[in-house]
């Protein structure tokens, strides 16, 4: 659950509680600004970066609460206030949970890079899993009956449309695709489609590196050019990790798409680490 599905849920419930963010940060810190956790009298959700800036941070929201105040600013040296080795300065803003604050809350939270997602196999599973708490905005598609959990995470469209590859005609600039599917045939057309279309930044596919030179070949007769064959991500994931159970598959993938996408966000060259295959098969 996001931390605006937790602060709605707490105003209905009429609990009341605390938003702690992230201010201006000055040299290191454990959290990036905005950083952001919900505050209870019994507890918290989400981080600011734990250890003992976390601590003082939960325990002037608990204040405020019992207090009945609306909004407290505090401002740490992360070395001689708290005893912490990042060093830098931190602004923390505790305000009281109201209805406009969720507002905010929820335009902050908007959903983030599109990622197609084609297959709900295990990996496919584990992989929406590991994601659900991030904000890519995942469209996935499988085109058989009953292929989805009965339940799934919020950032989450689901899509069993007969014709897969078609789904990608309507992706925004600088989409992310990701292709393990039931059917090589399957994988094979989508990953033709996402090659083909422009707004696909980078595309991903489950596999061996037999799989990959069998897709290059075929490829190359339907004419994908040889830049945009090269760029293909295959094997998925990053690189160091043997197991080839689908949670790890899943982790590893996942680690590799924060990557592409941060790197997309910056407007950086390609990093090849990025790139690095894993041993994820198919």
């Amino acid at each position: 659950m996001s931390l605006a599905a937790r602060a709605r849920t707490l105003l209905r419930q009429g609990i009341p509680a605390a938003l702690v963010r992230v201010g201006t940060v000055k040299g290191s810190a454990p959290r990036e600004e905005g950083a952001a956790m919900l505050v209870t009298a019994d507890g918290i959700a989400g981080s600011i970066g734990g250890g003992t800036l976390e601590w003082k941070a939960m325990a002037e929201a608990q204040r405020l609460l019992r207090a009945g105040g609306a909004r407290s600013v505090m401002r740490y040296a992360l070395g001689p206030d708290l005893g912490q080795c990042c060093g830098g300065n931190v602004e923390i803003i505790t305000e009281v949970l109201t209805n406009a604050l969720l507002a905010e809350l929820e335009a902050e939270g908007q959903r983030g890079r599109r990622l197609y997602l084609f297959g709900a196999g295990h990996v496919g599973r584990a992989l929406v899993l590991v994601l659900a708490q991030t904000n890519f905005d995942i469209v996935w598609c499988d085109p058989r009956p009953n292929a989805f959990p009965g339940a799934v995470p919020g950032n989450v469209t689901l899509r069993g449309d007969d014709d897969p590859p078609a789904i990608l005609a309507e992706a925004p600039p600088g989409s992310l695709v990701l292709i393990m599917s039931h059917s090589h045939a399957l994988d094979l057309a989508v990953t033709d489609a996402s090659l083909r279309n422009p707004n696909i930044a980078e595309t991903g596919l489950i596999g061996s590196a037999s799989k990959r030179a069998r897709f290059e070949r075929r490829l190359r007769d339907t004419g994908i050019p040889a830049d945009r064959i090269s760029a293909l991500i295959c094997p998925i994931g990053i690189g160091g990790i043997r197991s080839k159970r689908p949670e790890a598959i899943a982790i590893s993938t996942a680690a590799q798409l924060i990557a592409l996408d941060e790197r997309l966000a910056s407007g950086a060259a390609s990093d090849p680490m990025i790139h690095q295959p894993g041993r994820a098969a198919s």
